[in-house]
């Protein structure tokens, strides 16, 4: 008669950051301890199930096709972990944990940034990684718990709200303005340096605006930055096309074509449908909505109608 495999919860713990991290050390980070307990605790568990669930090399831990399957359960099992936990204690509590967002770097740096002490005021034992590099960060893959993105993921096993629309307009320093020639309609922007992302680099369809501001546009400065393209804009550089929840605070930028140009987006709050209900990550959702709802003048300019 074949024993059970005998495993603990705390093995799927570090089976689970390994496998979100695909890193030893960045594992062993999350969960305060050391990279030597972490690959002990992965042996034992793959002894345990007699299966291998990462493949080693010197990237890091990649999971098996078996590996995947298994996180699904290990998963269901943490989610029914913290439910109970919750149940069993006061909800302050249960908020515990590692939380990664991956957002936009101008909803992260000009916004996020701004409202990160009433977080971590209203969720002392929740530890937060924000990621803002230029990419779309993989839920599936777990590289992110919850996803700030500009559209709204189409299919997937995925949960996603509206968190808020937000508009942009060209903008160009005073300065320049003053010094260059006059533009009274859009034809007289190809007349004009503009500033914007590289293409090839566009991450977000959302972030590909330059043809609804005028089809012949050609920039002349790129950045895969918004905060390097905001930079340039105020030095004078040329005019760009910016968020206003972050360009309205510099008073040296004025807006062009304010009747004519006035483009919005969205932004949407994903995450993994199975994640949803963890305490953790539903902390982190609903600050979000309340903080963006709190702040929703600085999205939408006065002049919007509601």
């Amino acid at each position: 008669m074949n024993n059970p495999p005998q495993f603990t919860w705390d093995d799927l713990q570090f089976f689970l950051a390994v496998a979100r991290t695909g890193q030893l050390s960045t594992a062993a980070r999350q969960l305060r301890t050391s990279h030597a307990t972490v690959s002990r605790r992965i042996d034992r568990l793959e002894f345990a199930l007699k299966v291998k669930l990462f493949e080693r090399n010197p990237r890091g831990y990649v999971m098996t096709a078996m590996g995947a399957r298994f996180v699904e359960t290990a998963e269901k099992m943490e989610q029914e972990t913290e439910r109970l936990r919750a149940d069993l204690t006061d909800g302050a509590t249960t908020q515990r944990g590692v939380v990664r967002l991956s957002a936009p770097e101008g909803f992260s740096n000009f916004f996020f940034a701004r409202v990160l002490p009433q977080f971590v005021a209203r969720h002392p034992n929740l530890s937060l990684e924000l990621v803002t590099i230029q990419q779309i960060m993989s839920l599936s893959r777990k590289e992110a718990d919850i996803t700030v993105v500009l559209d709204e993921p189409k299919g997937g096993p995925y949960f996603s709200d509206k968190l808020t629309d937000y508009h942009l307009q060209v903008y160009g320093s005073r300065d320049y303005l003053y010094r260059s020639a006059p533009i009274t309609c859009r034809d007289d922007l190809l007349g004009h340096p503009f500033i914007s992302y590289i293409e090839e680099m566009i991450f977000a369809p959302g972030l590909d605006y330059l043809g609804d501001v005028h089809p012949r546009i050609k920039p002349q400065f790129q950045s895969s930055s918004i905060f390097a393209q905001l930079t340039a804009t105020r030095n004078g550089l040329g005019l760009c096309v910016l968020p206003y929840f972050f360009a309205s605070r510099y008073p040296e930028l004025e807006r062009v074509l304010p009747e004519e140009v006035d483009l919005r987006r969205h932004y949407w709050i994903t995450c993994h449908r199975d994640l949803r209900q963890s305490p953790r990550v539903r902390a982190v959702i609903d600050f979000l909505r309340e903080a963006v709802t709190g702040e929703d003048v600085r999205f939408i300019p006065p002049w919007v109608k509601r």
